[in-house]
């Protein structure tokens, strides 16, 4: 039977384990506390660093969807100068604007014969002459543009749609949103492309396809990448699909209007805004057909263009 003495010595020892305890948490609590804060700091830094790199690729998509628009509407567009650049530039400035009569090529006490100077005075002036009176004469000389295209309609004919087989596609090394391609369109060498497609289509996705492409936009950088002509999709503001073509296409089969019919520009004169007036009635229909002013678009004896899914939308 156990004695009211073992029962004391025993509470008094779980009252001092029991003391130890509350003191070693005591002591160990601002580490605690410390290491949780920490934790909760690199949680939020975290969470703040993936927000930040949605922001930017979002910021990055919105930028290049607007640098699309304007080469569309014909901006030029203007890449930004590297510090090599303004450095070369800043060293040709400084050559142009040195004093004309020091030569590189002379040295600083050669006597000037008065002589080789009167000879060759006529000779300079009949080559300023004849400089003046070229210059004079492209000025005078406007521009000729072919009277048939200028009172042409502006509708789809004026757009050159071809069919294009993409040979290979690749991220763009300075736009994350951005694809470079490289599309037959039925030409000796194919063509280079830039899509604002990484959001919306995946890589593996554009490889050796058919799609419909606008051929005579006139050629535009984009973040240093030179795009030649435009791959045309469905689209709405958080679906892109790329047209398909009829299965049996073939690189540079045109793509027509029955109801349209007409040669389109060589090249779309980017102050005309053509493109600008006839893509608003560029849409899908309701069965997915692609069309025109609710015409047709399709490839001669070949079938119609098509989305996959979407109905009813702007076709750019």
């Amino acid at each position: 039977m156990v004695n009211n003495e073992e029962i004391l010595k025993r509470m008094q020892l779980n009252n001092a384990k029991g003391e130890e305890l509350i003191k070693f948490i005591q002591k160990e609590l601002p580490l605690i506390q410390k290491a949780a804060a920490k934790a909760n700091a690199e949680k939020l830094a975290n969470e703040i660093k993936e927000k930040n790199q949605q922001l930017k690729e979002d910021l990055e998509f919105w930028k290049n969807r607007v640098i699309e628009l304007e080469v569309m509407t014909g901006l030029k567009q203007y890449s930004l100068l590297s510090e090599a650049n303004k450095v070369n530039i800043v060293a040709k400035e400084s050559v142009q604007n040195a004093p004309a009569n020091v030569s590189s090529e002379s040295t600083p006490n050669a006597p000037v014969s008065k002589s080789d100077t009167k000879q060759d005075r006529p000779e300079r002036n009949a080559n300023q002459a004849k400089k003046e009176a070229v210059k004079k004469e492209k000025v005078s000389k406007p521009e000729k543009h072919p009277a048939s295209e200028e009172n042409k309609d502006v509708n789809v004919s004026r757009l050159d749609f071809r069919i294009g087989r993409i040979l290979n596609a690749k991220k763009h090394p300075d736009a994350e949103s951005l694809y470079v391609e490289e599309i037959d369109v039925g030409e000796e060498k194919p063509r280079t492309v830039v899509s604002g497609l990484v959001k919306f289509v995946p890589l593996e996705e554009m490889q050796n396809r058919l799609v419909v492409v606008l051929c005579n936009l006139k050629p535009a950088k984009m973040r240093g990448v030179t795009s030649e002509a435009m791959v045309m999709c469905a689209s709405t503001p958080d679906k892109v699909e790329i047209l398909t073509p009829p299965a049996n296409s073939l690189p540079g089969d045109r793509v027509v209007c029955d109801e349209y019919p007409g040669e389109p520009d060589a090249l779309l004169p980017p102050k005309k805004k053509i493109f600008e007036q006839v893509a608003p009635d560029l849409k899908t229909d309701g069965g997915c057909n692609a069309t025109y002013k609710s015409a047709l678009l399709k490839v001669a004896d070949k079938g119609v263009v098509k989305s996959t899914t979407l109905t009813n939308v702007q076709i750019k």
